[in-house]
């Protein structure tokens, strides 16, 4: 439950994201009751609940609210269920998100100190639905796949073909696309198939392949 002194400031935050075309009563009402404050450094927590990426450190970011129920809503317009995979852990407030509407959450980061602290808010949340990886997003998690969702929280210049292969049919896989110019990109497995979407400009960190750290 939130703090009273954050409440108020959670429910002008999904009034704003209702407006900006997050539809979704479930989304909103995790997005609602899920505190943001948890996942950002103290400095910055009077910031938590204006929809707008922050800063965490190791030169990422939380995302900006409206994109987070932005993309966690498409999976479940597609009819996503089952398991999904992140790719890009962060600070852990979309796995989180992830978590309360999705059986489970296999989720993938490649800076283990921003592994270490999402897993310890996990905790502190109650969250035991996810499975947290130190590694390579690019490679996805083939020992967990097939995944009926697949989302990624960072922009790559191509889509990376090794999470293609990790969808089951019928999955839904959304990934920013792009370097300087970045469009939301939905894809839709159909057998060997991969039907793309694309969906909106979005603005990104990059997703980085090769060295974990």
């Amino acid at each position: 439950m939130l703090l009273n002194n954050y409440a108020r400031s959670a429910s002008i935050l999904i009034e704003q994201l209702k407006k900006l075309g997050v539809e979704d009563a479930k989304v909103l009402a995790v997005l609602e009751q899920t505190p943001r404050h948890l996942f950002v450094d103290d400095v910055l927590k009077h910031k938590s609940y204006e929809n707008t990426a922050l800063p965490i450190g190791q030169g990422q970011t939380i995302s900006q609210p409206f994109i987070v129920g932005k993309m966690t809503e498409i999976l479940r317009q597609v009819g996503v269920e089952g398991s999904v995979l992140e790719i890009g852990t962060g600070s852990g407030y979309q796995t989180a998100i992830l978590a309360q509407l999705f059986e489970s959450v296999c989720t993938v980061e490649r800076i283990k100190s921003l592994q270490w602290q999402a897993k310890r808010r996990m905790h502190q949340l109650d969250l035991y639905n996810v499975s947290m990886k130190h590694g390579d997003g690019w490679l996805g998690w083939s020992s967990k796949a097939p995944f009926a969702g697949i989302i990624v929280t960072a922009a790559a210049k191509s889509v990376p073909h090794s999470l293609l292969q990790q969808l089951e049919d019928g999955g839904a896989l959304i990934v920013p696309l792009g370097e300087y110019e970045q469009v939301l990109t939905l894809f839709v497995r159909q057998g060997e198939q991969f039907i793309e979407h694309p969906l909106a400009p979005v603005k990104f960190v990059p997703l980085i392949a090769g060295d974990i750290i």
